[in-house]
């Protein structure tokens, strides 16, 4: 249930301060933070007062972990209106942050994840932290990199997003720095200075320090060669035939995934590459999130890793091999109920 407070939403002198404000719950969204968040923002971009908007998390763990996904659980098993709904305000939200038209500043500092990821990553302005832990865990639950994070892992370097798309990896600060998804790297210990800031954005030149290294980048040969292949089973091949420890980890990684949402991330993921906008991504993801809201494994996923705690999902078909083209491509049909159009 959401309340008044779940976004603590202020103006400090010429900045706009967005706060996600459940700490306790990770800063998860609701429908009703979206539209909160959507309200100030369309406010702001009217206000001449409002010079540059800043999005924080409250507490000390991150900014977002993503959507309330108990929530979204709940409603897939009565049919998935809701899902629909919140995805129908969540992803234009995400597409108006990327060409707001005044400077908006997210940090990213923690766990920022999933729909987190959408309301900072496509920002002006993306501060990541020594604490940052940047991932689209989607495949762990059954579902598929959303929130115009599938441009985003599309346009990495090399097959980076292929590989963090589907095994769902955490990046650290130096690789959503490599990767696309942020800016500038400031340590935490500068946070409080730059949320004193009259103007945050011109105080960030002055302490943003170089970016650390990435752990990912080191990795790109392997990486790119068993990820450009064609199909999840040929990625699977190569990466056990490479002998090394982190491409089995990564193999393990995929083969407790669903069969069906591995195969169709790949195909989104490759489908993302030729799209020539952001809102045309989104288009695509909500075609895709529709589906999934319908099929039994995004309930399953989140029953094993949210609701029961198990970890021990039974994928619904349970291989690869019984995921033919014809489930994919169902996931790129227009849902019922209409498209969003966003890149109309």
């Amino acid at each position: 249930m959401d309340t008044p407070q779940d976004v603590l939403v202020e103006r400090t002198g010429s900045t706009g301060r967005i706060t996600l404000n459940r700490p306790r719950a990770l800063n998860s969204l609701t429908h009703g933070m979206l539209e909160t968040v959507r309200a100030a923002l369309d406010v702001w971009a009217e206000d001449d007062r409002i010079t540059a908007v800043l999005l924080t998390g409250a507490g000390d763990r991150g900014l977002c972990a993503g959507a309330d996904i108990r929530a979204i659980h709940d409603d897939a098993k009565l049919g998935g209106a809701g899902g629909r709904a919140f995805f129908r305000v969540e992803y234009p939200l995400n597409e108006l942050i990327s060409r707001y038209p005044k400077p908006y500043l997210a940090l990213m500092d923690g766990i920022t994840m999933g729909g987190g990821v959408g309301l900072s990553a496509h920002a002006a302005v993306r501060v990541v932290t020594e604490r940052s832990a940047v991932a689209m865990p989607e495949t762990r639950i059954g579902l598929v990199p959303d929130v115009g994070g599938s441009r985003l892992l599309a346009l990495a370097p090399g097959e980076l997003g292929t590989h963090v798309g589907l095994t769902a990896a955490t990046m650290t600060a130096g690789d959503a720095l490599y990767c696309g998804f942020a800016d500038h790297f400031l340590p935490s210990a500068a946070l409080p200075a730059l949320l004193a800031a009259a103007d945050p954005v011109a105080a960030l030149a002055g302490l943003a320090q170089p970016a650390p290294a990435s752990e990912l980048a080191a990795q790109r040969e392997w990486i790119d060669h068993c990820y450009a292949a064609d199909t999840v089973e040929e990625i699977l091949d190569r990466l056990r035939a490479t002998g090394l420890a982190e491409a089995k980890e990564a193999a393990e990684q995929l083969l407790g995934k669903s069969p069906t949402m591995l195969k169709v991330t790949l195909a989104a993921l490759r489908r993302a590459r030729t799209l020539p906008t952001l809102a045309a991504t989104l288009d695509q993801e909500y075609r895709i999130s529709c589906a999934a809201l319908a099929h039994p494994d995004l309930v399953e996923g989140i029953r094993a890793q949210v609701v029961d705690k198990d970890r021990n999902p039974r994928w619904s078909p349970g291989t690869l091999a019984a995921v033919g083209p014809e489930d994919v491509a169902r996931f790129f049909a227009v849902p019922e109920g209409g498209d969003l159009g966003l890149a109309r």
